[in-house]
């Protein structure tokens, strides 16, 4: 382990041995003593580092581990993603113990599949991450491989998003008045199925007309933080409908649940509406989410700003937001052409 200077950056560098191979960061100093004491200080990390215990776990038992640690405040597809991307690594590799899968290992992996199929590649990079990250703060791993391997880069498709004309075709095709109570709130408020599924009338503010989307300790929206989101006329009708129909209600119920009055699937919800999709003759490539995005898709279609669509549907960042940039070019294409 040293500290060396190079024409490329002003910043001493430390090289230092990771299974053998030498790996070079930056001090971020420009001056040998800060960087001989950035070294010492590296040195005592890696030395207490080395003392913590490192369990030895293999692929599927750490899989079975985290799937069941992950399913309590995930989606039943998220668990579904990690189960495959696991599987598809031991096939590769084998059922090892954790601590052998080394960079190289993970890196030909990556590879291998990126080469099959680039979405596949990019599913099980993000997956994998996640779960070796938790692999670390369980004393499983040291460092997580995949941080030092770049994301596969796969194209960006546009997402696919339905008219209000095709949704009335889809309800049409949809027996069950719960279902299409559901896939009408999906549309004019960019809900995704978690949330609806999981949604209590102690969210519902009817006088207001909005929805405060709120994490417990059996439901936790994605990025782990509650949100409101308004609603229009017509869902208010919807929501006011619906009290009704459910005997001695009280804020902890559902809104939405099936003709039992049995909380919602969100598989069963899924399958529902693709199986009306399909009974439509509509295309393929329509999934439930499909519903998000068309929320997204109508509000920028009709003027309203980028941003403004990412707070509603409840983006952490304005660049998740932009897949829908393609629609607000049109628009500005369209206020040209009334010149």
């Amino acid at each position: 382990m040293f500290v060396s200077k190079s024409n490329k950056t002003p910043f001493y560098q430390l090289t230092y041995e990771v299974d053998g191979k030498k790996t070079t960061i930056s001090t971020k100093a420009k001056n040998l003593y800060d960087a001989n004491l950035f070294l010492i200080n590296f040195q005592k990390r890696r030395e207490e580092e080395s003392k913590i215990k490192i369990k030895v776990i293999h692929l599927i038992d750490f899989m079975n581990e985290y799937s069941d640690y992950v399913m309590q405040t995930k989606s039943k597809s998220y668990v579904r993603s990690i189960k495959l991307s696991f599987k598809m690594l031991i096939e590769f590799s084998g059922n090892i113990p954790l601590v052998r899968l080394d960079l190289h290992t993970i890196d030909k992996f990556i590879t291998h599949t990126f080469a099959r199929t680039p979405r596949g590649a990019s599913l099980y990079y993000r997956t994998l991450k996640a779960a070796f990250s938790k692999a670390v703060l369980w004393n499983y791993l040291s460092e997580n491989p995949l941080k030092k391997i770049k994301a596969p880069k796969v194209s960006k498709a546009f997402p696919v998003f339905i008219s209000e004309t095709e949704l009335q075709t889809i309800l049409e095709k949809t027996k069950e008045e719960y279902l299409r109570s559901v896939f009408i709130t999906a549309f004019y408020t960019g809900m995704r199925l978690g949330e609806l599924v999981n949604m209590k009338w102690s969210w519902i503010d009817l006088n207001e007309k909005q929805i405060t989307v709120q994490c417990s300790d059996t439901f936790t929206t994605k990025n782990k933080k509650g949100r409101i989101i308004p609603f229009n006329q017509s869902i208010r009708t919807l929501l006011a409908d619906r009290i009704p129909k459910i005997f001695n209600i009280t804020s902890d119920d559902f809104v939405f649940a099936d003709s039992r009055g049995k909380k919602l699937n969100e598989d069963y919800v899924s399958k529902k509406f693709k199986t009306a999709v399909n009974t439509a003759k509509l295309s393929d490539k329509i999934h439930f989410h499909t519903l998000r995005h068309s929320f997204a898709s109508l509000l920028i279609q009709r003027g309203v700003s980028l941003y403004v669509v990412k707070e509603l549907l409840g983006h952490e960042a304005l660049l998740t937001t932009q897949i829908y940039s393609h629609l607000q070019q049109q628009n500005l294409r369209d206020a040209v052409n009334l010149l």
